[in-house]
Order: structure tokens, then C-alpha cells, then sequence
């Protein structure tokens, strides 16, 4: 639901509020936490590749410790992919249906049954 001209005008004025009483709270949530992308994309390649190098070391040495550190390496390299992927997609927004109650998805399932008998 798009804002109307006060409401945004209301809210700019709020963020120059905002802005001008705490500027270090102001820059704490306008600042990301997150690396870029791409370098986090190959330490995650990289880390996964070296954990299978790891755990397959331990299992040739039959040596539990170094396969378990492997699978943890590996492990570690998937998460960091798993959350740079997410960061490269939540550039694009994505358009969700508005919720409704579950009260109302029940009577506009109970009126398309009146229509469609």
C-alpha cells in the first residue's frame, strides 16, 4: 500500500528528527553488517571445498577428529553461501499478497462454493 504525500512528508520529517537527535543510533541502522557479496561468495566455495578435502584426509587416515573438523569446515563454507545467496536476492524486493484473517479466507472459500455448484 503506497503512502499518501503527508504521510511521507511526516515521515521525512521524523528521519531528519531522528538524524539530528541521535546520529549514532541514526547511522547504526542505516549501516549493514554484511560483507559484499562476491568475497563472501568465494570464502564460502572455498571453505566448503577445503572441509570435503579435510574430511576426506580423515577418512583415509581413519583419524575421527580431523573428519569431524572437515564436516565443520564444510559445513561453515555452505552457511556463508547459503547467507551470501540471501543477500544477493534480497536486492530485488518482492512483491507479497496482502494477509487476510483467517475469518476472511474462510467466507471467500465458503462464497466460491455458492458459485461454482
Amino acid at each position: 500500500m503506497a503512502l499518501s504525500d503527508r504521510e511521507r512528508r511526516l515521515l521525512a520529517e521524523m528521519e531528519a528528527a531522528l538524524a539530528t537527535d541521535d546520529p549514532r543510533l541514526e547511522s547504526r541502522l542505516g549501516a549493514t553488517t554484511l560483507a559484499p557479496a562476491r568475497p563472501r561468495l568465494l570464502l564460502g566455495a572455498a571453505a566448503t571445498l577445503a572441509g570435503i578435502a579435510i574430511l576426506f584426509g580423515g577418512l583415509i587416515s581413519k583419524t575421527t577428529p580431523i573428519g569431524v573438523a572437515g564436516f565443520l569446515v564444510a559445513l561453515f563454507g555452505v552457511l556463508t553461501l547459503v547467507r551470501s545467496l540471501g543477500s544477493i536476492t534480497k536486492g530485488s524486493p518482492r512483491t507479497k499478497a496482502p494477509r487476510t484473517s483467517l475469518s476472511a479466507r474462510l467466507e471467500e472459500r465458503w462464497n466460491r462454493r455458492d458459485f461454482q455448484q
